[in-house]
């Protein structure tokens, strides 16, 4: 510990984060030969290489990752000790960073970042893809604040907070055959159908280090259960990752896509596809955001919290 300048710690976080010399200089202020630097000193001092070059970007040894949510632990009680001791929207210039798939950011983040630019007018926010396979270690070493999405498990280094329930809609093309009309399950059944995952295993679900989340935005058990009362499997000949090139992709085809209510509810209102109830009964979901419990006290991201609250009050009247 005599040996160690605090700041090596600031640099090491800063290349965890970024996963990027260039990048993490920039973050905290520093040049790239600075940052260069900076590590080799604590190479020398820990004994470990802490990141390896690769064309990915610096990919963090197995001594890194361990010491990395530590490390951010330590620099945000440091940052809170000696930072200022309330958050002020109108004058911070501080950097958000939320974690979302393209369904969320469409359906949730629009009226919040209006909000955002009215009462935080220099404040940033960066969205992530939720999809990317590193989400956990993203969220431990702070570099994702936030991430939306729905979680079956949440462990006890993180919290939660329970944002809306979603529920399964249907969506066809807008001149599709059976377009305006209740489709029916039969009609259903005879359809290509199209899903959106984001990876993962068959069972819809991705654990990364305690954290399971839902990589299926549908309900899979009780869309079998429904097809397999009338001695039918679905045709799923379309699954992909992007809700949002859902309408251009079912665009003059007799596909159909099973899609959260809220943006079927979208896609139909803007005449970009045309959307119908499932005819069967699908149990709705939670969609939370999930934070770092090291946040939950931090003036501003209580703050952050609360925006995100209330900007998805419109989504829920959308389910009703």
């Amino acid at each position: 510990m005599r040996n160690l300048d605090l700041n090596l710690l600031r640099v090491f976080d800063a290349i965890i984060r970024e996963r990027n010399v260039l990048r993490a200089g920039e973050a905290i202020s520093l040049s790239p030969s600075a940052v260069s630097h900076a590590l080799s000193r604590l190479r020398a001092l820990l004994n470990d290489e802490l990141f390896v070059r690769t064309v990915a970007g610096m990919e963090p040894t197995v001594r890194a990752l361990e010491m990395a949510p530590l490390v951010r632990d330590a620099l945000v009680t440091i940052e809170r000790a000696v930072g200022p001791a309330q958050f002020n929207p109108a004058v911070t210039d501080r950097q958000f960073c939320i974690a979302a798939t393209d369904y969320m950011t469409a359906v949730v983040l629009p009226h919040f970042l209006r909000t955002i630019s009215t009462l935080a007018p220099h404040a940033s926010v960066t969205v992530l893809p939720a999809s990317r396979i590193d989400l956990t270690t993203q969220i431990d070493v702070g570099r994702v604040e936030i991430a939306l999405g729905s979680f079956s498990s949440v462990p006890s280094r993180l919290s939660e907070q329970v944002l809306f329930e979603e529920r399964d809609m249907m969506v066809v093309d807008t001149v599709h055959s059976l377009a305006g009309s209740e489709i029916g399950l039969e009609a259903l059944s005879s359809l290509p159908l199209m899903v959106v995952s984001t990876g993962g295993s068959e069972d819809g679900l991705l654990s990364e280090r305690g954290l399971t989340r839902r990589t299926e935005m549908f309900d899979r058990t009780a869309l079998m259960a429904a097809f397999s009362s009338i001695g039918k499997r679905p045709k799923f000949t379309i699954v992909q990752p992007h809700f949002l090139a859902i309408p251009s992709l079912l665009t003059d085809t007799e596909t159909a896509a099973i899609v959260p209510a809220t943006l079927a509810k979208v896609f139909h209102q803007s005449g970009r596809a045309y959307s119908s109830e499932l005819p069967w009964d699908a149990p709705p979901r939670a969609v939370q955001m999930v934070w770092h419990e090291r946040h939950t006290h931090d003036p501003g991201h209580e703050w952050l919290r609360s925006m995100l609250a209330n900007a998805v009050q419109h989504v829920a009247g959308m389910n009703a």
